[in-house]
């Protein structure tokens, strides 16, 4: 194959991940089996390159090589069950990995900041941290850690993971020659996308507050 599709087998990763990330690129028959793996890895060890496999899947499937809603479908289903993978980590050992590595003063701090969020934006957190490469980890982890209720969580889980699945496919497959060569403007439009949704709903969280506040002092 070549044009694109040579040209999206450069996608820069890591090590050995790019080996799999070629073979994404190359229409692989292993394609939709990889793209699954790299997402549920990503999802528990924060250093495998999901968002660059998935982009390049969408480019593939631009030429018509690999089915788009394949692509959103595998990568959303590696996403959801490596987030869950990471939540009953949470549960089963969360509390010992926070007394045996996070043992100082600051971390204590940090971590407690963590939970706090976990518990006072649960559902919002969970969605909007999938954007945000390292950080889907650690609230799902807190999330387990919390016993934060499994029905709760699973349900936000798969909303985050099929919209995150559907936005990252379809920058490869709507803006290929945009982000093929330079994955990092998709990553780059991730935090953006994170950042603005987060934004907007602490303004509804605020101006509702500030709504009842208004109602019971009148």
């Amino acid at each position: 194959m070549g044009g694109p599709l040579q040209q999206a087998a450069q996608v820069p990763s890591r090590g050995v991940f790019n080996h799999f990330t070629q073979l994404v690129s190359d229409a692989s028959g292993w394609a939709y089996a990889i793209l699954f793996v790299l997402a549920l890895l990503d999802a528990v060890v924060p250093i495998v390159p999901s968002e660059t496999s998935v982009i390049t899947a969408g480019v593939v499937a631009s030429q018509g090589d690999l089915s788009l809603p394949l692509v959103i479908l595998f990568a959303a289903g590696g996403a959801i069950a490596g987030d869950n993978i990471a939540y009953f980590l949470g549960w089963r050992f969360g509390r010992q990995i926070n007394d045996r590595f996070f043992n100082s003063e600051k971390a204590k701090k940090r971590v407690a900041w963590a939970h706090r969020q976990v518990e006072e934006r649960g559902g919002e957190l969970i969605v909007i941290a999938r954007f945000i490469p390292g950080g889907r980890t650690v609230v799902t982890l807190s999330a387990g850690t919390l016993e934060y209720p499994w029905r709760k969580f699973i349900l936000f889980d798969a909303i985050a993971g099929f919209v995150w699945a559907t936005y990252a496919a379809s920058l490869g497959y709507f803006g290929g020659h945009a982000f093929e060569d330079a994955p990092w403007k998709g990553l780059l439009l991730a935090f953006a996308i994170a950042f603005a949704v987060t934004g907007a709903i602490e303004l509804v969280r605020w101006y509702v507050k500030r709504r009842r506040q208004s109602t019971t002092t009148t």
